[in-house]
């Protein structure tokens, strides 16, 4: 259902407020360069800082904008079941294809209020959902035992796998079987995520490369191991310095410097410092997406 490059879009933001033709040039690049999906209002896109309203309106404008070319993804995870629920019945009501669902951050829940929460939201919403495991930034992993669970509830399709552990991927894949998708949460670990199984990624890189993101993951899918891996190796230096600072710094600085948006940030995240944004612009220049 959801496969292949789907990009964890950013939310542009100028004097504060969201640029909105920022951000509908930036979805109609997007699509023009052959993306799948696109997931607005994940932590790419800044969901922490954005009011309950723009929240709302974000994921509603990306609906209208991309027009069914591509799947929409829509960001509606939170750390209150509630909020969750809520969103994800906006997300439903509104056109979206599906609903990415963070492992709830700050109350560190055990792995059964994981399950509880997640059923909770499969249950209330009939709205194609993926677990989005990101231990980093939700300071709980969900378990590969929970995962294959929770795979089981009809509305509960795939998972976006950030754990940074090839082993426990591979042990999801291993339990959830075929019909459950789990797509690569890690820029750079998308290529070893995709050769053991996974169909994809919701990935941050895209929006700046989704040409040679879209050939990498095709050439992976294909079997075309040589391609696949020089486009892996190609897209390295990039990979290293977007994630040089915690995402969206970099991506933001990228796009900023390649004249799609401002770049602005909303506190507590500020800019990329000069030494980063060096590498950044030569790894951008490398790559010909800079004169």
């Amino acid at each position: 259902m959801f496969e292949g490059t789907n990009t964890a879009l950013i939310t542009p933001f100028k004097a504060g407020e969201i640029d909105y033709p920022a951000l509908g040039k930036l979805i109609d690049q997007q699509i023009e360069a052959g993306v799948d999906g696109l997931v607005p209002c994940g932590s790419t896109g800044e969901s922490a800082t954005l009011s309950h309203e723009e929240h709302e309106r974000v994921i509603a404008y990306v609906v209208e904008r991309a027009q069914k070319r591509v799947k929409i993804i829509a960001g509606a995870g939170s750390n209150s079941t509630r909020e969750s629920i809520r969103l994800t019945r906006f997300a439903k009501e509104h056109g979206a294809d599906g609903a990415l669902l963070i492992a709830p951050y700050y109350n560190k829940p055990t792995q059964e209020g994981l399950f509880a929460h997640h059923m909770a939201i499969a249950d209330a919403v009939a709205l194609p959902q993926l677990l989005y495991n990101i231990p980093g930034r939700s300071a709980v992993n969900i378990s590969s035992e929970v995962t294959a669970r929770l795979a089981k509830h009809p509305n509960i399709v795939g998972v976006k796998e950030a754990c940074g552990s090839l082993d426990q991927i591979s042990h999801t894949i291993e339990l959830c079987g075929p019909q459950f998708t789990v797509l690569s949460g890690d820029d750079s670990l998308t290529l070893p995520i995709l050769s053991v199984g996974g169909r994809g990624l919701i990935g941050v890189t895209a929006n700046i490369a989704p040409r040679e993101v879209v050939a990498l993951v095709k050439a992976a899918l294909a079997g075309d191991v040589a391609t696949a891996r020089a486009l892996h190796y190609k897209l390295a230096p990039l990979n290293r310095a977007l994630f040089a600072e915690v995402n969206p710094i970099g991506i933001k600085a990228a796009l900023a410097m390649a004249g799609y948006c401002d770049g602005e940030l909303r506190l507590p995240l500020t800019s990329m410092i000069e030494t980063n944004q060096k590498a950044l612009r030569s790894a951008l220049t490398g790559l010909g997406l800079l004169k």
